[in-house]
């Protein structure tokens, strides 16, 4: 396995696409994962194997001469992967680094930014390419619905032409910088991992490294650093800017779908779109915007749109049992939780909400933030179940936890420190009509747990 890349923790959402582009190339790929060792999550590990990639234990015994190593931002420097790549003086790559360097390559490239939205607006893009006959790469966090099969269920990566690259990218650990795309996208800035005044540095110099800045006008951060760009460069879409140079107009929000007008000069094209909420027809306004700058042409884009069938994780309806719905969900900061309970409460029937923090770190940074959206997004008669934060170990003040936040939301949360419990407790309280929502982000396992609820259900 000489010149060989190995992912350390290649079960992550953002490694696991890199390493099947790559294997997809023709490029040898091996990998380790601590959810491998643990014995959980069999199934995406076996998916990695039918591409032909093998999978070692994360003892440093799986790396050689030769190899590159790359690592997620979840790795730390003592894992034994890393200690015996240091010993062996291979190459290492961050996961953003190995990123950068297919994302700057291409002859034409897109880098989808912003505090949320980023996996949709990629999957959308990735799909109207596509469907439309551009075969582009696409590199996703997140499965794409249009793209899964039964031998390939793990789609958060398409492998088309390299010259045609498409990404999402983040500024959590500051590495959006690396990137240098022909059409650059940002879709909001709000809190998430960092200061305000650090993300509108991080994404100015994103826009400027652009070729073209497709920004969200309705939102005020986005917009102030748009105006900023030369006009040549800006791209403007929005429902309420009058600025806008592809605005989104007759929004029209059902159940489980969206319809607009987009217009652009004297071009007008109407959408329809297969998901609910505004939040996501501000994504598609995005991703139309994005494509027309790659020359495909705006009723092409819409009528592939209209096909879309969205991100696994992203309000997903997992199943139906007893008269009550169960959905699956992403959201985990301020932003997403604020745009999923809007969805949510735009239908009458009742709320049976778990959600479960991403960290220690996040509470200590935005918890504030966190309680006020679930305290002002929630009616009354809706129940939020609060289990202890995802923990990876290692050194996090864990001072303030999700007893904490239950205790500064107050009324409709509830803490219970474990995530069976609140199953039982939920499985308990639901009554034919309502919708039970499995919500947060950074472990794998909250969809299994969604899955589990609707088999107990049906008992």
């Amino acid at each position: 396995m000489t010149n060989a890349t190995f992912f350390c923790g290649i079960g992550g959402s953002g490694m696991l696409p890199l390493a099947s582009i790559l294997r997809a190339r023709g490029e040898k790929v091996a990998g380790s994962d601590r959810a491998l060792d643990a014995g959980r999550l069999a199934p995406k590990f076996d998916y990695l194997r039918s591409l032909g990639i093998p999978l070692f234990p994360q003892d440093g015994s799986g790396l050689a001469e030769g190899m590159t190593l790359v690592t997620s931002a979840a790795v730390e420097e003592t894992i034994p992967d890393v200690v015996r790549a240091r010993e062996l003086g291979l190459a290492h790559l961050t996961r953003p680094q190995m990123l950068a360097r297919l994302l700057n390559a291409a002859h034409r490239s897109v880098a989808v930014g912003g505090t949320s939205g980023k996996s949709t607006v990629t999957g959308m893009i990735g799909w109207i390419l596509h469907a439309c006959h551009r075969q582009p790469t696409v590199m996703n966090g997140a499965v794409m619905k249009n793209f899964t099969s039964p031998s390939s269920p793990f789609a958060s990566a398409l492998v088309g032409d390299p010259e045609l690259f498409i990404s999402e990218v983040d500024e959590s650990d500051g590495s959006i910088a690396l990137y240098h795309p022909t059409v650059a996208v940002l879709t909001n800035i709000s809190l998430d991992h960092m200061g305000m005044d650090e993300l509108r540095a991080l994404f100015g110099g994103f826009l400027e490294r652009s070729g073209k800045a497709v920004i969200n006008m309705d939102d005020p951060e986005t917009r102030l650093l748009g105006e900023a760009l030369g006009e040549s460069k800006l791209l403007g879409y929005g429902f309420d800017s009058p600025n806008a140079a592809f605005a989104g107009r007759n929004l029209t929000l059902d159940a489980d779908s969206a319809a607009f007008d987009i217009q652009n000069g004297e071009e007008i094209v109407a959408v329809t779109l297969p998901q609910p909420g505004r939040h996501n027809a501000s994504n598609a306004l995005a991703a139309l915007t994005a494509c027309h700058a790659l020359g495909i042409p705006l009723a092409d884009a819409s009528a592939a749109l209209s096909r879309f069938e969205g991100l696994k994780r992203r309000l997903e309806t997992v199943g139906v049992s007893g008269g009550v719905t169960v959905i699956d969900d992403f959201a985990h900061n301020p932003d997403k939780i604020a745009a999923s309970l809007a969805t949510l409460t735009a239908q009458p029937s009742r709320l049976l909400i778990m959600f479960q923090p991403h960290g220690y770190g996040p509470l200590a940074k935005m918890g504030e933030e966190l309680a006020e959206t679930f305290a002002q997004g929630l009616r009354e008669g809706d129940r939020l179940y609060l289990p202890d934060p995802v923990y990876q170990g290692g050194t996090v003040d864990r001072s303030r936890g999700s007893d904490w936040l239950v205790e500064t939301i107050g009324g409709v949360a509830q803490y219970i420190p474990e995530r069976e419990a609140i199953g039982r407790a939920i499985l308990a309280e639901a009554a034919a009509g309502d919708r039970i929502v499995i919500m947060g982000a950074r472990d794998d396992t909250l969809s299994e747990f969604a899955a589990e609820i609707v088999q107990n259900l049906g008992k």
